[in-house]
């Protein structure tokens, strides 16, 4: 071959080599669209970053606890999520979930009992699959106690469901809180049974937030009590007023109670103990607003042992709540009797606490040489001044 040919050879190879290349880059380019236009469909390519960023954004971890104790015929489940965000307009937010709760061992998916009670300690894997989501946890495990980490994996076959209950669908974080408070589509199927109004996701996400599961519901509905509106029901539970609290208060004798006096009561410290309190230092538990008022004015089961110590063994509830509301306290009492002043009137021992009568000042009076004086002295002694 030719010296020109041989040049001619060279750059047409040189040609083919350089199109080559070209049509790979076209080809790798092509496909990288390809696939960018099937991610994005039809919301462009700004879109399909946002979404990325946010679903790295989306991922949801947290810690776990474990009290493997089925001996004693519980195993206790805590998870914890704790989270730092900023929303669009710029401010930050911090969120904090920590639930506990009594699980059936069997809900550890892929957890032996062996691995759970091992006496030299094991690296684990299980899972805690909820309506929402699961909790896909690793950790480690040592005679009946373990702790780790978990990621939530969202349900979104679940979210689907909610949305076609005309519920709403819900994003990743309100998926992660329906499923740490183990809410699911039979407290839906309770509310709609009971009459309730149909929630919205928001409201789901606060009954589960307040403690409300369709276990309460069920039970304060067999109790008489349906509410109708997700909001006073949610109150209900935020002020302690549970199935057990009703039965209780019936078997003491409240029965009937209204929704407003079932909270009033709660709110004011009603507990069966203090009720039981009452009857076992004879008296009978009056009616619920002259509990209250019992209660409320600090009038304990320690208060009326206290003064029946120092023979005031006969006082009615009003007595006592007149006495506590004037300050006569068993010390009060003690200090009196130390100085001669024994069995004295529950009016005069009001009047004496009233004017400022005390231990201190009858000191006073006696030191200066006078003879004790009689509790009326005392008190126009004092209301005069003398001996300050």
């Amino acid at each position: 071959m030719s010296l020109q040919n041989r040049r001619r050879a060279a750059g047409l190879a040189a040609h083919l080599s350089k199109t080559a290349r070209v049509a790979c880059a076209l080809a790798a380019f092509a496909l990288s669209s390809a696939l960018l236009l099937a991610c994005v469909g039809s919301r462009g390519l700004t879109d399909s970053v946002s979404t990325s960023v946010s679903a790295a954004q989306e991922r949801f971890e947290g810690q776990w606890l474990v009290e493997y104790r089925t001996d004693e015929g519980k195993t206790s489940l805590t998870l914890r999520h704790r989270e730092s965000r900023r929303d669009d307009d710029g401010r930050r937010h911090t969120g904090e979930w920590n639930t506990t709760r009594n699980v059936d061992p069997a809900d550890l998916r892929g957890l032996t009992r062996e691995q759970a009670l091992s006496s030299a300690g094991t690296n684990v894997r299980f899972d805690v699959r909820r309506e929402a989501g699961t909790f896909a946890c690793e950790g480690w495990f040592r005679q009946g106690s373990g702790s780790g980490h978990f990621t939530f994996v969202p349900d979104q076959g679940f979210a689907a469901e909610l949305s076609r209950r005309g519920v709403g669908t819900p994003d990743s974080r309100q998926l992660l809180s329906l499923a740490l408070a183990d809410v699911g589509l039979a407290l839906l199927d309770e509310l709609n049974a009971q009459g309730y109004e149909r929630p919205n996701v928001e409201q789901l996400v606060r009954m589960g937030d307040h403690g409300v599961r369709a276990d309460y519901l069920r039970g304060m509905g067999a109790a008489g009590y349906r509410l109708r509106t997700i909001e006073a029901l949610v109150k209900m539970r935020d002020h302690g007023v549970t199935p057990e609290y009703v039965r209780e208060l019936r078997e003491y004798g409240y029965t009937d109670l209204a929704a407003e006096e079932l909270l009033r009561a709660r709110d004011h410290g009603i507990t069966p103990g203090f009720i039981r309190e009452l009857q076992s230092a004879g008296y009978k538990a009056p009616a619920l607003e002259g509990l209250i008022r019992v209660r409320d004015h600090g009038v304990s089961a320690s208060y009326i042992k206290a003064l029946r110590d120092e023979g005031y063994t006969s006082l009615s509830l009003e007595e006592l709540v007149r006495m506590r509301d004037h300050g006569v306290t068993s010390e009060f009492v003690t200090e009196l009797k130390g100085l001669g002043y024994t069995r004295l009137s529950t009016d005069d021992l009001v009047r004496m606490r009233d004017h400022g009568v005390t231990a201190a000042f009858i000191r006073r009076v006696i030191s200066r040489g006078s003879a004790a004086p009689t509790v009326e002295e005392l008190i126009n002694l004092k209301n005069r001044g003398s001996y300050e």
